[in-house]
C-alpha cells in the first residue's frame, strides 16, 4: 500500500511540474520544448519582477509557453544556465559586472565602452544577444535620510567631504576591500575618508539608517527601502561607480527558434526607469505584493507596451 502511494506521489508530482503554467517553474526542473521558454531569475526581486514581466510579454505577443527558474544564487549560477542550456533567457544581467566576472576583462568606468565590450563579446564567445538596458542601473549608491540630507545641504557625494570625518557609515561586507570601485579607490578619487566604517549585511543597512544608528550608508539604487524609508541618494557627481545597466540576455539558439522573441524583449527597452523600479520592488518588499502580481499589474497599467519597438 505504502509503495502504491508513493508512485502515486510521485506520478502527481511529475504531472504538476510539466504542466505549461506559464509562470513559476522548479529550479532545475524547467525542461526544454518546442513552445517553452525557459527564463533565468536569481534570488532578488528585481530579478522575479522582470522574469515574470517578460513571461507576461511572450504570454501576450506569442502562443509560446514560459516557465520560470527561480531564485538562482548569483550571476554566474544563471549565466551557465543559459550557457549549458537550462535555460534561454536571463532576466536581468548587469553589463559592469559581466565585464569583469563572466568576462575577465579590465575593470571601465565609460558606459559606452562597457557596453560596446560586453555586447560583442557574449555574441562572440558564447552566442548570446545582450540586449539595451531596460533604462536602469543597479549600482551602489550612497544615501541619507532626507532629513539629514536637508539640514547639511546635501546633494552630491562631494557634499559629503566637510562632514566625512564625524560621519559613521554603513557599508556591506564586501566592499571595503572591492577592488577596482571600493573602499580604497574611492578615498583616492573623492579625496576624504568617513570617520567610522562599518561592514554589516545588507539587509541590516537600511534599518540601521532609519534608527539613526548611521549618517549615511552605501546602498543599492533600485532598492524598494529607499522609498519606504525616505531615503535621499547622492549623486556620484565623479562618476566613480561603474555602470551596471539592466538588460535582458537571451541565447542565439532561442532567438533562431523564436524570432518574435526579439520583438517582445525589445518592447522592454528602455521602459523602466530607476524610480519606477525602485516601486516596483517597494510593492513587494514593502507592501508584500507577489512579485508576479506586481509584474502583471504594471504590464496591464502600460497595455503591455504596444506601442513598443
Amino acid at each position: 500500500m505504502r509503495k502504491k502511494l508513493r508512485n502515486w506521489l510521485a506520478a502527481f508530482l511529475v504531472a504538476v511540474v510539466l504542466l505549461p503554467l506559464g509562470g513559476c517553474a522548479l529550479p532545475g526542473l524547467a525542461g526544454a520544448g518546442n513552445n517553452n521558454v525557459r527564463i533565468a531569475s536569481q534570488n532578488t526581486t528585481e530579478q522575479q519582477i522582470m522574469a515574470y514581466m517578460i513571461a507576461g510579454m511572450i504570454g501576450h505577443y506569442t502562443n509560446l509557453h514560459t516557465s520560470i527558474i527561480n531564485n538562482l544564487g548569483s550571476g554566474n549560477v544563471s549565466f551557465n544556465a543559459l550557457k549549458n542550456n537550462n535555460a534561454d533567457i536571463s532576466s536581468i544581467r548587469f553589463n559592469g559586472t559581466d565585464l569583469t566576472t563572466i568576462l575577465n576583462e579590465k575593470f571601465e568606468r565609460d558606459p559606452a565602452k562597457v557596453n560596446t565590450t560586453v555586447t560583442r563579446e557574449f555574441e562572440k564567445r558564447y552566442q548570446m544577444t545582450y540586449f539595451k538596458s531596460y533604462g536602469f542601473a543597479d549600482t551602489y549608491a550612497w544615501m541619507v535620510k532626507q532629513s539629514y540630507a536637508k539640514k547639511h545641504h546635501l546633494k552630491t557625494v562631494s557634499d559629503l567631504q566637510k562632514l566625512a570625518p564625524n560621519m559613521t557609515v554603513g557599508i556591506d561586507q564586501i566592499w571595503q576591500n572591492r577592488q577596482g570601485d571600493g573602499y580604497p579607490a574611492f578615498q583616492k578619487m573623492y579625496g576624504y575618508s568617513f570617520g567610522k566604517v562599518l561592514p554589516m549585511q545588507t539587509g541590516l543597512l537600511y534599518d540601521a539608517l532609519a534608527a539613526d544608528k548611521m549618517d549615511a550608508i552605501l546602498g543599492y539604487s533600485t532598492d524598494g527601502r529607499v522609498g519606504s524609508y525616505h531615503l535621499q541618494l547622492l549623486q556620484d557627481d565623479k562618476n566613480f561607480f561603474p555602470p551596471y545597466d539592466a538588460s535582458p540576455v537571451a541565447t542565439d539558439a532561442i532567438l533562431k527558434q523564436h524570432p518574435e522573441l526579439k520583438g517582445v524583449l525589445n518592447r522592454l527597452v528602455g521602459k523602466i526607469s530607476l524610480k519606477t523600479m525602485q516601486h516596483l520592488n517597494y510593492q513587494v518588499d514593502d507592501q508584500l505584493e507577489e512579485p508576479q502580481t506586481v509584474a502583471t499589474n504594471f504590464l496591464k497599467q502600460h497595455h503591455y507596451f504596444e506601442g513598443g519597438k
